[in-house]
């Protein structure tokens, strides 16, 4: 007998390794809230849960969309997107210092947030319309430039710097893998050398100044600037090869460790559960990321291939940036660990990231089939 007669066609098709490894991930990510809130469900692992279960079925039901309406709603999407980062300029309610939402009534929304995975379907979308043979000049680069460079300063004025990097991440990524001269980026990554310490002194506030010289000697203000990195690298280091156990750490159980349930969860996680803790969540991402990188390159169409390649990438940069900047790699951006952080915006934009990547995996599979 064949799977199929067990199981319906829509949820047969779908890929339950990949999954799993979510569960997986988003599973080990509650118990890591659950032990910093003392054992308690509230005020972390409960909303947490409800909101990673809406979003991961949002997700499966997001694969059963054809591919053409992700090309089709691209650029619709991306204006949308950009004019509602211009009305959080003029109305959005600020929070924490930064004004970055929009207040709907029923829901706040973060627009910068889906700007992420919209800025590679846009990308993807404007170099599939363009022929191969114009992807080497300079009227394949400025366009797609520009798609990248307006939602960024919108963000940055906010503001959000690690947003708008990755939002400039994902962009310049499907760039890259589209064909433009590796020559120009090259040409980009010095213009950006000579452009950082103006920006320094003139376009980032204060606290993100403080955040750049604190990366490059954390030293220098321990008990100020540079606390949240010095606690998180002792969480991490004390937790050694085993970690302290369930509910054993002290650097967050004793309040020493600031934001240990958004951006700083990885420390949290690391003293209680090691370097095998840490070890598992890596490779249980990097799997992921692979079979994202593994439908790009069974897509037969380029839209699919370069937003299944942005969307992967996307997800890596998410996992990179935090894990460098839990651990002093990397100045710190605000960026979450995804599906592990509390909070809803970043866990929205990777379970988009990951219902258009099964929308292409189920797509391709059908053409191989066909």
């Amino acid at each position: 007998m064949t799977r199929t007669r067990f199981v319906p066609d829509p949820l047969a098709q779908l890929p339950w390794r990949v999954i799993l490894l979510v569960l997986a991930i988003g599973g080990f990510g509650l118990v890591v809230l659950y032990s910093a809130a003392g054992g308690s469900l509230r005020p972390w692992a409960f909303p947490q849960g409800v909101k990673f279960f809406v979003f991961l079925l949002a997700a499966v039901a997001l694969s059963r969309v054809p591919e053409e309406v992700w090309k089709a709603g691209a650029i619709p999407a991306y204006a949308v997107l950009v004019i509602a980062l211009l009305l959080v300029e003029g109305l959005g309610a600020v929070r924490g210092g930064s004004q970055r939402w929009l207040d709907l009534g029923f829901i706040r929304l973060q627009p910068s947030e889906l700007m992420k995975p919209c800025i590679v379907l846009a990308c993807a979308r404007f170099y599939d319309m363009l022929p191969p043979n114009e992807t080497r000049r300079f009227g394949a680069i400025w366009p797609a430039a520009a798609l990248i460079g307006v939602p960024a300063v919108l963000v940055l004025v906010q503001p959000d710097l690690g947003t708008a990097l990755m939002i400039c991440a994902g962009g310049a990524t499907v760039m890259f893998l589209a064909g433009v001269p590796l020559r120009l980026f090259v040409g980009g990554a010095a213009a950006v050398a000579v452009a950082v310490p103006l920006a320094v002194n003139f376009l980032l506030h204060d606290y993100q100044k403080n955040r750049v010289l604190i990366f490059l000697d954390p030293e220098s203000d321990p008990l100020g600037t540079g606390y949240h990195i010095s606690q998180s690298k002792i969480a991490i280091g004390s937790g050694g090869l085993w970690g302290k156990g369930f509910l054993q750490g002290t650097q967050s159980h004793l309040d020493y460790l600031p934001e240990r349930q958004t951006d700083f969860v990885f420390a949290t996680m690391a003293e209680e559960w090691g370097l095998l803790g840490g070890l598992f969540l890596i490779l249980c991402f990097f799997l992921v990321i692979r079979w994202g990188i593994n439908v790009a390159a069974a897509a037969p169409g380029r839209f699919a291939r370069l937003t299944a390649a942005g969307l992967a990438t996307t997800i890596f940069f998410y996992v990179s940036i935090n894990l460098m900047m839990v651990m002093g790699l990397a100045p710190v951006v605000g960026i979450p660990l995804p599906l592990v952080s509390y909070g809803g915006s970043a866990q929205m934009t990777v379970m988009l990231c990951l219902g258009i990547l099964m929308s292409i995996d189920r797509q391709n599979r059908r053409t191989i089939r066909w």
